[in-house]
């Protein structure tokens, strides 16, 4: 199993298979548009627009796990994220991270990498051989990810 096994349903609500990002350097964020991370997306868009070219892309998967800071509907979330942030990486449809109603793709992350999701803005790194390599919690921000980001370009 891998990655590119899985269908996600994105944030106009279209399913789409994971394989789309076969051979890309994917990072994957739980994300939150009421979070005191929230201002991560700008960074985030701006290590997306730095290495897209090369073959890298984020994945966005909000989140209302915790405390709620992910309220909004699809819709609400992808205008507040382009219109503050001007995020024009794909999003998807809001998803559980933990728990029993965990999204399968986030247990299947899990298991390659173990541990709780404790907060939005977690992110795993995934090769362009669909391989979780690196997870990252919340206090690391987009910029911090760069160098880890270019050895798998």
């Amino acid at each position: 199993m891998s990655i590119y096994d899985f269908n996600v349903t994105d944030i106009d609500g279209k399913e789409v298979s994971l394989a789309e990002y076969k051979d890309n350097v994917i990072l994957i964020v739980n994300t939150a548009t009421g979070c005191g991370f929230t201002p991560q997306y700008e960074g985030l868009e701006a290590l997306y627009q730095k290495y897209k070219d090369q073959g890298f892309v984020i994945l966005d998967f909000p989140c209302n796990q915790f405390f709620r800071q992910a309220p909004g509907s699809d819709s609400e979330i992808k205008s507040f994220c382009s219109l503050k942030y001007g995020v024009s990486f794909p999003q998807f449809h809001k998803i559980d991270v933990n728990g029993k109603t965990a999204h399968p793709l986030y247990v299947y992350l899990k298991e390659c990498l173990p541990g709780r999701i404790s907060w939005n803005f977690n992110k795993f790194l995934i090769s362009r051989d669909g391989k979780v390599v690196s997870r990252f919690g919340s206090m690391v921000t987009p910029k911090k990810l760069e160098k880890e980001i270019e050895t798998l370009l």
